[in-house]
């Protein structure tokens, strides 16, 4: 807008622009893990391949971040964060990753590839993922992708998984991670790598193509020849209860992710891609309410409130993220003098309710073919 000096008093009229709120990113990882160069704690933006070498030269002998943010790339990631990890015990030095992570807002994905490879042994291995858990659950707005052990068979999977549990020692919750198994192979490397970048670039292609409501599984895995162990129905009857997602080859249909659980035991988090609808609707609420802080608390601002988050998730709805043949029946925003008697606003608080009615992925699919005299019919295709 170009204001120009007025010399004669009158009514002038000048046409504003304002700026369009930024996108809420979404499907972009932090990578931590080993690197040859660069200043440690030190988070660095990527949103090419070839960007990794020029800011960390090239990967050490051994660890995995390179393969793993390649990965990522070739399924469909855009941007990535990448936390070179210091020098010395391996717990200490995620932590300090995962610190220098904590104030950031531009990431939902948290992804270690080189924790299997730094840790000393398979016990320190969980504490690590356990600490990643932990870090997801305490900043609320983001999501983490484990790896499992290397190598391992089974039953040594399963019991990975109970050793990461679903709320431990240092809170971590298991809604806010999911376990993937096994480990695969890249095109053009003899070598095994965590799958953990592969997944979070199907992760952000799913993000970019429908939204976070679409559930991260039946896609294929760009750039992968073959998988650590190639996995049964009868292996994946046992997986899927535990919460494990299985990395499957399908003859004719490519590698796929065929699982998208989180590791959480309550039946209302059960799904990744319902765990990331919350924690992308928190990030948006954080982001859009911030400058209604201060506001006089009254009717304008409990409608004002009522009428932005209407707005938003009325937007999802319409994408399809909530169930429901109407709005009203997929979600709610309550925020009057009923949230907010005298005693909440004499706290300085607006209380806000929301209900959100999820949309679930549909994991299991049941034709019905019923046999009658000479007939056959296929009458009902249900969840």
């Amino acid at each position: 807008m170009t204001t120009a000096i007025q010399q004669t008093p009158g009514v002038y009229r000048e046409d504003v622009f304002p700026a369009r709120r930024a996108a809420l990113p979404t499907g972009v990882p932090a990578f931590l893990g080993r690197t040859s160069r660069g200043a440690a704690e030190q988070p660095v933006r990527l949103t090419r391949f070839g960007q990794l070498a020029e800011a960390f030269g090239p990967p050490p002998a051994a660890g995995y971040l390179a393969a793993a943010v390649e990965g990522f790339f070739l399924n469909g990631g855009r941007e990535c964060l990448v936390v070179p990890l210091a020098a010395g015990a391996p717990e200490a030095a995620l932590a300090g990753g995962l610190a220098a992570l904590a104030a950031r807002q531009d990431l939902d994905l948290v992804c270690a590839p080189d924790l299997h490879a730094a840790a000393q042994d398979l016990d320190q291995a969980l504490r690590m993922q356990s600490a990643i858990l932990a870090h997801c659950q305490a900043q609320g707005d983001r999501f983490a992708l484990l790896d499992a052990a290397p190598g391992a068979g089974l039953g040594a999977v399963l019991g990975w998984r109970d050793g990461l549990g679903d709320e431990d020692a240092n809170g971590a919750n298991g809604a806010n991670g999911a376990l993937y198994h096994p480990w695969l192979r890249p095109q053009g490397s003899p070598g095994l790598i965590p799958p953990c970048g592969h997944v979070a670039g199907v992760v952000a292609r799913c993000d970019q193509r429908t939204g976070v409501h679409k559930a991260p599984a039946n896609e294929v895995l760009e750039g992968v020849v073959d998988l650590a162990v190639h996995l049964t129905d009868a292996d994946q009857a046992l997986l899927n209860p535990a919460g494990i997602n299985a990395l499957r080859a399908f003859p004719g249909r490519g590698i796929r992710i065929w699982g998208a659980r989180t590791l959480s035991r309550d039946a209302a988090w059960t799904y990744v891609n319902v765990r990331r609808l919350f924690l992308t609707a928190a990030r948006w609420l954080e982001l859009s309410l911030a400058d209604v802080a201060f506001e006089p608390h009254d009717t304008r601002l409990w409608n004002r409130i009522t009428r932005e988050l209407t707005t938003y998730f009325t937007g999802l709805f319409r994408a399809g993220a909530l169930q429901g043949r109407t709005a009203a029946e997929a979600f709610f925003v309550k925020c009057d003098g009923e949230t907010n008697p005298p005693e909440v606003r004499e706290t300085g608080r607006v209380v806000t309710l929301i209900g959100l009615a999820p949309a679930v992925p549909n994991e299991f699919v049941v034709v019905r073919i019923v046999h009658g005299a000479g007939e056959l019919e296929i009458n009902q295709i249900q969840r």
